[in-house]
Formats: structure tokens, sequence, C-alpha cells
């Protein structure tokens, strides 16, 4: 199922909000406006506010609130992407040129800084504290995530829970934000908020599971990621993980070396990649995958049934069977 279907449901919402976040990204700094126009100059696959959006509907009315919180995630989302960008030393992003590579590190972590302000101030504004503290949780668990990864990185070894914690803070715990506020936004139900938020936490672990296998597969270009960039970056995924887990220390000491080596070849990426598929690490990461995705089903499963819903679910799905 092609993603756009699955926002069908909110589709006139997102047309509205595409709008209205560019209103609220107004700077009286030109340069900052200028970084901006060039930020939003690509549409995105707009993933974040739709859920919040699709979050919102299924327990209730989509309204105000709802908008004020699909801009903070948008915000939230767009600042970690710059910070990344620096982070990872990547000069391409949604394939034009990122922030820190078309100006420069300083100016792009400082943009990220202002997107991050800018959407912690729409909160305030409006008083929507429960949006605060969901926010918060979700850009300290990033923190925590990225630095986690940074620090095991440096041991070229990772075990599975390990893994598990980074990738739930680095990606999961902002899916979850977005479909907690959705549900703040039109209930006041806390079992209910509680279950969207866990629904969430699930989804992101599923799509980031994913998101690392289609690291070792295809030939096209991956969210924006080159194939086999988490190799590159000396990155220890899943499939990696499990594979290595199954090898014997000569095969594993091999691997380990050749991450190690600061110029990783081509051809070391389809070593490591045919051993990782022939090893089970693809087959294994996508059983895992689909085990999360059901969990997060479960969460929403008493939730009376809309196209809302129903698209929440297929959401679950559709992370877990994409190809790009």
């Amino acid at each position: 199922m092609p993603i756009k279907e699955l926002y069908e449901p909110v589709k006139e919402h997102l047309e509205k909000f595409d709008t209205f976040f560019k209103d609220k990204l107004n700077s009286n700094v030109s340069l900052i406006s200028l970084i901006i126009k060039y930020l939003t100059k690509k549409k995105g696959k707009q993933v974040r506010p739709a859920i919040v959006f699709l979050s919102a509907a299924a327990c209730g009315e989509i309204n105000e609130r709802t908008y004020t919180g699909a801009t903070m995630m948008e915000m939230l989302h767009s600042a970690t992407l710059i910070h990344d960008d620096v982070v990872d030393e990547a000069d391409k992003r949604r394939g034009m040129a990122s922030i820190n590579a078309a100006w420069s590190n300083k100016i792009a972590i400082l943009v990220g800084d202002f997107l991050l302000a800018k959407g912690m101030l729409s909160a305030i504004d409006k008083s929507e504290f429960d949006f605060l503290r969901a926010t918060s949780s979700a850009v300290r668990r990033m923190s925590e995530g990225e630095l986690l990864q940074i620090h095991s990185s440096k041991k070229y070894s990772i075990e599975q829970d390990v893994y598990f914690k980074i990738i739930s803070n680095k990606t999961a715990s902002l899916i979850a934000a977005c479909c907690e506020i959705g549900a703040i936004s039109t209930t006041n139900n806390q079992e209910l908020q509680l279950g969207f938020r866990e629904f969430g936490e699930n989804l992101g672990i599923a799509f980031q599971i994913k998101d690392d296998i289609l690291d070792y597969q295809g030939e096209s270009e991956v969210l924006g990621k080159p194939i086999g960039n988490d190799i590159k970056e000396k990155k220890f995924t899943l499939p990696l993980i499990y594979a290595l887990s199954t090898t014997d220390k000569q095969e594993k000491k091999k691997i380990i070396a050749i991450i190690k080596n600061k110029d990783i070849k081509q051809k070391d990426i389809k070593y490591i990649s045919d051993f990782v598929v022939q090893a089970g690490g693809i087959e294994y990461s996508e059983k895992i995958a689909k085990e999360y995705s059901l969990k997060a089903i479960k969460y929403i499963q008493s939730v009376p049934d809309s196209v809302y819903k129903q698209s929440l679910m297929n959401f679950a799905n559709f992370v877990i069977e994409r190809n790009n």
C-alpha cells in the first residue's frame, strides 16, 4: 500500500497543516528565513504529523490543539534531522545539500536549536503543558539514545538489549510522542493516551528495525541513506548483531576487523552484507520487526473502529512491508 493511501482519512488536514506549519516558522532574522525556506522547499513524507492527526481522530475530533501538537512534532523532527546531519557529517538530505553542507555546522546547530525552541514555544503559547511533558521526554530520550550509540560504537560490539535501548530512545520515542500528543489533543482518557503512546513506541521500534534491514538490501537509496551506510558508519544494527552471534570466533574477528578499517571499500560492504544474509540476520530481524508491529496493533485494538484506527493498523503493517 502506498504511504499516501494511509494518510487519506486526514488528507485535508495535512494539506492545511502544510501552510499552518510554514506560518509558525517565521523569523525576523533574514538568514533564518532563507534557511527555513530552503528547508521546506522539498516536502517530506509527513509521517509524524500524519500520525498525530490519525491518533487524534481515532480518539475524538481533530481541533486546533491537534495542529499545535503536530507542529511541535514536525519542528522537533526537523531539528533532530539537522543535528543528526552535523553529528554524522552528512552532506545530503532528501536529495539536497544538508544545512551543514550548504552553510556550516555552526549555523546548522543554531537553526536546529531555533526549530526546537519554536516548537516548545508553540506549546507554551497555548498552555499545552501535557504536550511539553511528552515532547521534553522524547528530546531527553533521543539525546540519551544518540550518546549511547556513540559510546557503544567504540567497542565495535553491541548486545541486543543495548541495541533495543538505542532504537527505542532514538526513533521510537518521537513516534510514541506523536501518538500520545494526538490522543491528548482530543481525549482526557489517560488510559487511551497511554495506549496510543505504547502503540507508537512499538511502531517506532518496528520501523527502525526495518530501516536497518533495508540498509543491507537493494541498490537504491533508503530514506536518504546510501545502501551500506550503517556499515560505513560502524553501526551495529540487529541484522549484524544476530549474524555475529551465530558465527565462530574467527569469522567474527574478521568481520569486526573490516568494520574497524578506516577505509571500508564496496567489496567489504558486499562481503559483510552477504555474511549477514547467509547467517540469517535478515530473516531474524524481519521476524522481530513483525513481532513489534503486532504488539503495536494490540494496544489500539480496543479503540472503537474507524477509518483512522484502520489507517494506524495499516501503518503498523506498512512499516515492516515497505521497500524504501
